[in-house]
C-alpha cells in the first residue's frame, strides 16, 4: 500500500507542478522508483504535451503478436510458435501511441539491468571468491538475457523506421572509466574499466552494432553496401560508467527524449491528430 500511495503522490505532484522539475524535487529524488514507474510518468508527460494523441502502457508483448507483425512484412515470417501464451516482459514495459489508422505503434521500450557488486563489496570491506580472499568477483553472463527481448522487439518493429529500445546499465560490470574505491581499512582497490574479468559491455554492443553508447539511436540507420541497402535497428545503451545507480530524473529525461524522437519519426502517421490540436 505504501508503494501505491507513493506512486499516487508523485503523479499528483507531477500534475500540480506542470513538468519535470516538480516530479523530481528533492523529496521525489529520494524515492528509488522502478523503471516501470518512471515509464508511466513519461506517458503522463506525453499525455499532457500531446493532448490530441492517445497513449497506452502495457507490461508485456505476446509472441503471437510478434509473429503476426512479422507475417505482415512477409508471409513466410512468423510461422513458428510452440507455446501459445509465450510473451516477453521488458522491465520498464512498453508505451504505444494510436496512429491515424487506429493502429497502436511502439514509441518506447525500456529495461534496466544491474550487474556487478564489486563497488559495494569493497566499500563494505567484504572479500569474495570461493575462499573469501578476493577483492573482485569475476563477472557473470546474466545480462546477456537482455538480447532476447531486444531481438523480439526488433522483430515486432521490423516494418518501422525507428527502434525506441533503451537499456539502462549500472554496476561494476559496465564501467567506461577506471575508478578507485577505498575499503574501510584504508586500502584502495582499483577497478580497471577494460578488464576482461569485469567488463561486460562488449557482450551487449552487438545490440547497437558497435555504435556509441549513451546516445539516442532511436532512428533506424540505413547503410549501403555494394548494391544493397540494410536497415539497422539499434538499441540505445546507457551506462553511468562509474558504477553508481541511475538517478530517476536522468532516466526520465532520456526516456522522454526517445519517446519524442519516435513521435517525430511517426509524424506523417499522426498528422491528422496533431494538426487538429
Amino acid at each position: 500500500m505504501a508503494k501505491k500511495n507513493q506512486s499516487n503522490r508523485l503523479t499528483s505532484q507531477h500534475k500540480q507542478s506542470q513538468g519535470v522539475v516538480g516530479i523530481f524535487g528533492e523529496q521525489a529524488k529520494s524515492h528509488d522508483l522502478t523503471v516501470g514507474k518512471i515509464s508511466k510518468l513519461v506517458m503522463e508527460e506525453l499525455d499532457k504535451e500531446y493532448p490530441s494523441l492517445s497513449f497506452r502502457y502495457r507490461n508485456s508483448l505476446k509472441k503471437e503478436e510478434i509473429n503476426e507483425s512479422l507475417r505482415k512484412v512477409d508471409p513466410e515470417l512468423g510461422q513458428t510458435l510452440f507455446v501459445v501464451n509465450s510473451s516477453i516482459k521488458p522491465d520498464g514495459g512498453i508505451i504505444e501511441v494510436k496512429d491515424d489508422n487506429d493502429e497502436w505503434r511502439v514509441i518506447l521500450v525500456t529495461e534496466a539491468k544491474h550487474q556487478g557488486k564489486d563497488i559495494e563489496n569493497i566499500q563494505n570491506g567484504q572479500l569474495v571468491g570461493a575462499k573469501n580472499n578476493q577483492d573482485l568477483m569475476a563477472a557473470g553472463n546474466a545480462i546477456e538475457r537482455s538480447h532476447k527481448n531486444i531481438s523480439e522487439i526488433a522483430n515486432f518493429m521490423l516494418s518501422e523506421n525507428h527502434f525506441p529500445y533503451i537499456l539502462f546499465l549500472e554496476g561494476s560490470n559496465f564501467l567506461i572509466e577506471t575508478i578507485s574505491i577505498s575499503r574501510p581499512d584504508g586500502r584502495v582497490v582499483t577497478l580497471e574499466y577494460n578488464s576482461g574479468m569485469l567488463n561486460r559491455l562488449d557482450r551487449l554492443t552487438s545490440a547497437n552494432y558497435g555504435m556509441p553508447i549513451n546516445k539516442n539511436l532511436c532512428v533506424n540507420k540505413f547503410v549501403k553496401h555494394k548494391n544493397k541497402t540494410i536497415m539497422l535497428q539499434a538499441a540505445s545503451i546507457y551506462t553511468q560508467g562509474t558504477g553508481e545507480k541511475w538517478a530517476t530524473e536522468d532516466m526520465f529525461k532520456i526516456m522522454l527524449e526517445v519517446s519524442k524522437t519516435s513521435l517525430k519519426v511517426l509524424g506523417s502517421d499522426l498528422f491528422t491528430q496533431i494538426t487538429s490540436e
